[in-house]
């Protein structure tokens, strides 16, 4: 089966890939680099550099002929939706809205769709969060993602096309960018190993649902066969503080010193973590790894490049 990934130099999308061709699959990446790195691509994948919203997109399906699409591509810095609601929007509704029609035009089976389970949702009004909350998100990067979500259920009505949304929550671990990728693990523990000061927007009380890199890519390879036409949360059901966060990297780091505060920015949740049991039960996915194994490896993954 061929499989094409958007954003598949990047952070997540590379992790898809590595995951796809040790299966067997034949893969195709679509990236633009704007975010995303040549480094992370897998020489086994055929790339094309290009935007998803461009009209090259319609000539990269009809060469390749993907039976199945895995949508990572995405603006996904919440400030930078905040700053540019338009560019957000033309990135994350015109892009997948564009995707979305090749798939139609050139008949691809399924689309696996990556949306935000901290961002859609807004402010919990309880925790952990299941997909019946209510969604009502209060940044632009919010409402972008979410209304894919609202395409892809209207163009499955009226067509064949199936697909699976996954609303991730924070997602860290090795190849995640330390330059502004909405990471805080990353930029912590590259600040740390620098000797750099980080900063926490808040009182360092924000909590946030961390979910491992290697986690998310079993859930996406689990909704290629599994969980027709639904939404599920990936994430681990647990909160960790930002002030946690920091003395748990900390630890791993040996940073001995204070971190710096700041105001909260606009557009940020208070508090999120994302009830998992609907994607449990359906497409047999739980979280395997431990908030601290997961920060070792990734700490480890960045000290080696600090050391290079």
């Amino acid at each position: 089966m061929k499989v094409l990934v958007t954003g598949g130099a990047g952070f997540i999308g590379s992790h898809v890939v590595d995951a796809l061709i040790r299966q067997g699959y034949q893969v195709v990446v679509v990236d633009n680099l704007s975010t995303g790195r040549l480094e992370n691509i897998n020489p086994a994948a055929t790339f094309y550099q290009a935007d998803i919203c461009g009209p090259e997109l319609e000539r990269i399906f009809e060469e390749e002929k993907p039976e199945l699409v895995n949508h990572q591509a995405a603006q996904t810095v919440i400030q930078k939706s905040m700053e540019d609601p338009a560019f957000d929007a033309k990135q994350n509704i015109l892009g997948g809205l564009n995707l979305i029609m090749q798939c139609l035009r050139f008949g691809v089976k399924k689309i696996v769709y990556a949306s935000s389970g901290g961002a859609v949702y807004g402010e919990p009004k309880y925790r952990p969060v299941d997909e019946s909350h209510p969604v009502n998100p209060v940044s632009y990067y919010g409402i972008s993602k979410h209304t894919i979500e609202h395409y892809l259920h209207v163009f499955c009505l009226e067509y064949t096309l199936r697909y699976v949304v996954l609303r991730y929550s924070n997602i860290y671990g090795p190849r995640q960018s330390p330059k502004g990728e909405a990471g805080v693990v990353a930029i912590f523990t590259r600040q740390m190993l620098q000797g750099e000061r980080p900063t926490i927007f808040g009182k360092g009380d924000k909590t946030r649902d961390y979910v491992y890199v290697a986690d998310v890519v079993t859930a996406n390879l689990l909704a290629m066969g599994k969980g027709e036409n639904s939404i599920y949360n990936i994430g681990t059901g647990v909160e960790t503080s930002d002030l946690e966060m920091f003395n748990l990297l900390a630890e791993l780091t040996g940073y001995q010193s204070n971190p710096h505060y700041a105001p909260v920015r606009k557009g940020e949740i208070y508090r999120s973590c994302l009830d998992y049991s609907k994607a449990q039960k359906a497409i047999g996915w739980q979280p395997q790894f431990l908030l601290r194994e997961g920060l070792a490896e990734t700490v480890n993954y960045y000290r080696s490049l600090s050391e290079r």
